[in-house]
């Protein structure tokens, strides 16, 4: 069978939220497959906006980088044939999800979210940060975060730390997105329940 693909996802923005009227200016998709990363994509987007200074000291992306990019529907464009139809996965998917919707007219896309995830299979951790969850778990990175690639590509190795997690724990040969889906809205104490339904309603 056919290992599945995972596209994870990561926006910078001028802001919260689309709604409020913030716009991306950073995106990258990590393609994960069979627990490896496989490929990759990033570009910076010009807004149309000028991005507040105080986000662009945390992301420390400017105005002058972003002045020469393309326009964000050109970029978002590409990353949707780019991630086709793989389920997109993220860290505080609500986030993204947001930006992802707003920018490419879409809701088709199953979202995926490592937070979430990771507060039912690793409780015990100081909190679900993604730096934090980095270091406590000692995953891959160059220590570099708020830059899109860089939290893509730590949300990728958490991603495939959490599968595997999942495999430990539950003895699965493999959790498919379906599964994923149901155990981030399942409370940590009824995780092994929902595998236990999940896989015999799939048997």
């Amino acid at each position: 069978m056919r290992t599945q693909r995972y596209a994870v996802i990561d926006f910078e923005t001028t802001g919260l939220s689309p709604a409020h009227g913030a716009r991306p200016t950073e995106i990258a998709v990590v393609r994960i497959q069979g627990g490896d990363i496989v490929d990759r994509f990033q570009s910076l987007m010009n807004p149309g906006m000028p991005i507040p200074w105080d986000i662009q000291s945390f992301t420390g992306i400017t105005d002058a980088m972003v002045r020469r990019a393309p326009p964000v529907r050109e970029v978002m464009a590409e990353a949707v044939a780019f991630v086709g139809r793989d389920p997109i996965v993220a860290h505080n998917a609500s986030f993204d999800r947001k930006f992802w919707e707003h920018e490419t007219a879409s809701t088709s896309s199953a979202f995926l979210c490592s937070l979430l995830l990771a507060r039912r299979l690793f409780p015990e951790a100081p909190n679900h940060k993604l730096a934090t969850l980095v270091s406590a778990l000692r995953l891959p990175s160059d220590g570099r975060f708020h830059r899109a690639l860089a939290d893509a590509e730590c949300t990728a190795y958490l991603f495939i730390r959490l599968q595997r997690e999942i495999h430990r724990l539950f003895d699965l040969e493999d959790c498919d997105c379906g599964l994923l889906q149901k155990m981030q809205t399942t409370s940590k104490h009824q995780l092994a329940r929902c595998v236990q339904h999940y896989v015999a309603s799939a048997s």
